[in-house]
């Protein structure tokens, strides 16, 4: 098993549950209204007046066989619109209870 952390644009969330979706993951548990910014591209998501936007994340736990396919369908929404921002991390799991 393996669990998928996503950050990204709020803009990108109803895309981002699709693509789950479409690779058979029906299960995440996910943040709203979170601030960041990147550390390569892409403008800050602070809330702020200046920096308005936000950020959400999700993060879930899928088979390991899907995971290749959904972190190159993430890398292919991000590089649709680099400037939103969308960052996605991957680490096996060893164990679930």
């Amino acid at each position: 098993m393996t669990g998928i952390f996503v950050a990204y644009n709020q803009a990108y969330y109803d895309e981002i549950i699709l693509l789950l979706e479409k690779h058979g993951t029906r299960g995440y548990t996910c943040w709203t209204e979170i601030s960041g910014r990147g550390s390569d591209k892409g403008e800050p998501h602070l809330g702020t007046h200046t920096w308005p936007t936000f950020n959400d994340a999700l993060i879930t736990f899928v088979e390991d066989d899907n995971v290749d396919a959904i972190m190159d369908s993430l890398h292919k929404l991000d590089c649709i619109s680099e400037e939103l921002g969308l960052r996605a991390f991957a680490w096996k799991i060893d164990k679930t209870v």
